[in-house]
């Protein structure tokens, strides 16, 4: 399963940015996909999922109300638009395919893209 991220930058606290996420010949109603995020000196911790064909998303509360997950299954894409940003987004976001939360809320996923940094400015 091969994942191509674009997007991905710099941008100012405040400010908004998008990256995307496109998986070639996956069948997007079977998998759940998403995102993770690496800050440095941190874990990688999940933080936005779409289970298709419902549409079901699912948010970490450090980004939930600021981050909204869409997932276009014509063009098996995943995109992730990022507002109100914080200096404490600022991490490496890697776009997931197989994403299992627990009902301890442990975020695992088995298929990754090679990640894109995000970096926020004060």
């Amino acid at each position: 399963v091969q994942l191509v991220e674009s997007g991905g930058g710099l941008v100012q606290a405040g400010g908004s940015l998008r990256i995307s996420c496109v998986v070639p010949g996956l069948a997007f109603d079977d998998y759940v996909v998403g995102w993770f995020r690496q800050a440095p000196g941190k874990e990688r911790e999940g933080i936005a999922s779409c289970r298709n064909p419902e549409v079901t998303t699912s948010y970490a509360p450090s980004v939930k109300d600021r981050f909204t997950i869409s997932s276009d299954r014509a063009k098996n894409k995943v995109t992730l638009q990022m507002s109100s940003l914080k200096p404490e987004d600022t991490a490496i976001y890697y776009c997931a395919v197989d994403i299992l939360v627990t009902y301890e809320d442990k975020w695992y996923a088995n298929y990754w893209g090679q990640g894109t940094r995000v970096t926020v400015s004060a």
